[in-house]
């Protein structure tokens, strides 16, 4: 089945425009980073990708591991019989990765062994198979297993991203909703239009997007089946129509609307469009986004004043509000294990992200750049993706949970933001 999806998607997406991707600007690292050794894998000279350079950076920008600089190596081993562990210990490996390539038909196998240095012992054997341009897929998924073998958390380098790219000039293709690797790699435009796009979203098992188009010159929401490029339009209302999120069955869509006045929070059922209203306010209620699971809606409201975040029990419509600190919480989301909220929190006028231990209450202000907005948390919850303003640019950042990895994926044309990060495949 996972092969079926893969294919259909890469069947639709190398129909559409390549265009320049993200690159990635590493700004703050973990404090001790385990050192690692990931050696180049035999029979790979000369192939179109690199594919120890992309587990490596994978690994760095984990802020977990510090890569070994090929220079410095003393052997190129690409088989057990070949490491000797002593050299290894002296450029203060911990960890070290082997292997080699191999052609099979018309795609390729890897073979890879990862090895704990200190203990001279092995971790992890496998080997992975991919198509003739699948060789970054490849890489990915090596640094997917090593992640996890190491920390015991599954990795997310396999993980895939959308956003949305503003050219910033007039043009039927100023506003692109791009589909790319979560390290910005592989990008691919799903849709272009002279219009905005905006909040960009994926359904639970990753196979559609629903997003906000203006292209009938006034907003309304559709979604987009990945496997087809078929598109279809769930909502023309009069008014305001946005910000979609499915929910975790991917049965339903939560939205904004305006039809009836002010902006409240509906629930559609997607396979008949008919519509729940959940708020029902003369406050502005918006960006809702669903409870673990699916027993509510958390959204941001102004009923107190300012906007807070509010968590409303579909079956009972009671209100809660969930935050207290400060006077502006906004764009909630919620970390897959729902013990975590994300959000948009204002601290001394300056817009930043951070999360709340929703038992607790407490909150840790994740990043301190300027106007950083539209947090969306990777599927391990070690991480998310949020955009920003550097060097008078809209770019992407990532920042771990702890806030103790950061890094930048800047773009070479253009504003990136609303990064939406993919659930697992």
């Amino acid at each position: 089945m996972i092969c079926r999806i893969v294919l259909a998607l890469l069947f639709v997406i190398t129909t559409m425009n390549v265009h320049a991707s993200l690159f990635i600007e590493i700004n703050r690292g973990n404090d001790n980073p385990a050192p690692i050794a990931v050696v180049p894998f035999g029979q790979t000279r000369g192939l179109p990708e690199n594919i120890q350079a992309i587990v490596a950076a994978d690994l760095e920008r984990s802020g977990f591991f510090k890569p070994i600089p090929i220079t410095d190596m003393l052997a190129m081993p690409t088989s057990r019989s070949e490491v000797v562990f002593r050299d290894w210990r002296m450029l203060g490996a911990n960890f070290l990765v082997i292997g080699k390539l191999v052609t099979e038909g018309e795609g390729y196998a890897l073979r890879y062994e990862l090895y704990d240095v200190l203990a001279q012992k092995n971790i992890h054997t496998a080997t992975v198979k991919a198509g003739v341009n699948g060789l970054r897929d490849i890489a990915h998924a090596i640094s997917d297993a090593v992640y996890e073998k190491v920390t015991g958390i599954r990795g997310i380098f396999s993980t895939k991203m959308l956003y949305v790219q503003d050219l910033r000039k007039p043009s039927a293709s100023r506003y692109r909703l791009v589909y790319a690797d979560v390290d910005g790699a592989r990008a691919r435009t799903l849709q272009a239009s002279s219009e905005p796009i905006l909040s960009p979203t994926w359904s639970p098992d990753g196979k559609r997007i629903a997003y906000v188009s203006f292209e009938t010159s006034r907003p309304a929401i559709y979604i987009m089946e990945l496997a087809t490029g078929r598109k279809t339009q769930m909502t023309s209302f009069r008014g305001l129509n946005g910000a979609p999120a499915f929910s975790p069955d991917g049965t339903q869509l939560a939205m904004v609307l305006s039809k009836d006045g002010t902006p409240d929070i509906y629930v559609m059922n997607i396979a008949n469009k008919r519509l729940q209203r959940i708020t029902n306010d003369h406050y502005i209620d918006t960006e809702p986004n669903w409870s673990v699971d699916g027993s509510g809606v958390i959204f941001t409201s102004n009923r107190g004043g300012s906007p807070q975040i509010y968590q409303v029990n579909l079956k009972s419509g009671r209100p809660e509000r969930l935050t207290f600190e400060g006077d502006y919480n906004a764009r909630p989301r919620v970390s897959p294990d729902g013990k975590s909220l994300v959000m948009v929190h204002r601290q001394n006028g300056v817009f930043h992200i951070a999360s709340q231990d929703i038992a607790s209450g407490n909150m840790r202000i994740l990043t301190e750049t300027w106007l950083d907005e539209s947090p969306s948390i990777a599927p391990n919850g070690a991480m998310l993706l949020y955009a920003t303003q550097h060097n008078k640019k809209g770019v992407l950042g990532a920042v771990s949970m702890d806030a103790g990895v950061k890094f930048r994926l800047p773009s070479s044309k253009g504003d990136v933001r609303e990064p939406a990060w993919a659930p697992y495949f």
